[in-house]
C-alpha cells in the first residue's frame, strides 16, 4: 500500500491501485499523460469535485449522487461514502489492514474483492470488518 497516494477524488483507493508505481493519482498535475488516464479530462465526479471546490466527493452525498462513476459502479461510491462517514484515515487504516489479511484491490485487471458487491452497505461493512 502506497498510502500517500491516499484516495481519488471520486473515492477510488490509489493506494491499493496496481498501476500506482507510475500513476500521480487524479489530484495531482501530470496524471492525464498517463495512457490509463484517457478518460480524466472527462471524468464527471473529477470535475464536479473541482467545480464545488472540495477534496472529493466523500466531502458530498455520494450515497446519493448517480454521475459519472456512480452511474453504475459502487466500488468508489462505497469508498467515498465510507470516508464520508467514518473519515479517510479511518478508511485508510481499513484499506491497510483488509490488504495485510489478504484482500485484494486488483486481483484481475482492475477488479478485486471490493467489486464483489451489489448493496452500498455490505461493500461498507466489508470494507469496515474485512469480512463477508
Amino acid at each position: 500500500m502506497k498510502r500517500e497516494l491516499g484516495i481519488a477524488r471520486c473515492g477510488l483507493a490509489c493506494c491499493l491501485c496496481s498501476e500506482n508505481t507510475v500513476c500521480k493519482g487524479c489530484k495531482k498535475d501530470g496524471f492525464a499523460e498517463l495512457p490509463w488516464c484517457k478518460d480524466a479530462e472527462w471524468c464527471q465526479n473529477r470535475k464536479c469535485a473541482i467545480a464545488k471546490d472540495i477534496a472529493g466527493c466523500f466531502e458530498c452525498k455520494p450515497i446519493e449522487c448517480h454521475k459519472g462513476l456512480y452511474a453504475d459502479k459502487i466500488k468508489a461510491k462505497g469508498f467515498a461514502e465510507y470516508a464520508r462517514r467514518y473519515g479517510l484515515d479511518e478508511l485508510l487504516d481499513c484499506l491497510e489492514r483488509n490488504e495485510k489479511a489478504g484482500i485484494v484491490y486488483h486481483r484481475e485487471g482492475i477488479l478485486g474483492d471490493y467489486d464483489e458487491f451489489d448493496d452500498i452497505e455490505a461493500l461498507i461493512s466489508f470494507i469496515k470488518s474485512g469480512k463477508r
